[in-house]
């Protein structure tokens, strides 16, 4: 899972920082970023849209993963899409490949 690791990093020391619900409501540790700080957080790539996450230090639920890639973490919202019945499994790596060649509409309708 390394490899789908990235950071964040959101410089408050020319700010006035977050406020702490505003803070809370996001995932960030509220003491990290107040007037002053630099916060920094590691952050999660989905295997699935690619997309980067900021893990909220608040969660207690698990976090997802696809079995059918090497059970990567996958967001969400991607493991939400997982769950529909007409769900077909395309890694990203292949939508990249359908676009390339030009021919979207497959994303779409396989």
């Amino acid at each position: 899972m390394r490899k789908q690791m990235g950071e964040i990093m959101i410089d408050h020391r020319a700010s006035p920082g977050l406020p702490e619900e505003i803070a809370r409501w996001a995932g960030y540790d509220p003491r990290f970023c107040r007037e002053g700080k630099v916060y920094m957080q590691k952050t999660m790539t989905c295997a699935h849209c690619r997309g980067a996450v900021v893990p909220n230090i608040f969660r207690t639920r698990e976090r997802h993963s696809c079995a059918k890639c090497s059970h990567h973490y996958i967001c969400d919202a991607c493991a939400y899409e997982m769950t529909l019945p007409d769900y077909v499994h395309t890694p990203f790596e292949k939508k990249v490949d359908i676009v390339k060649q030009g021919s979207p509409q497959k994303l779409l309708f396989p």
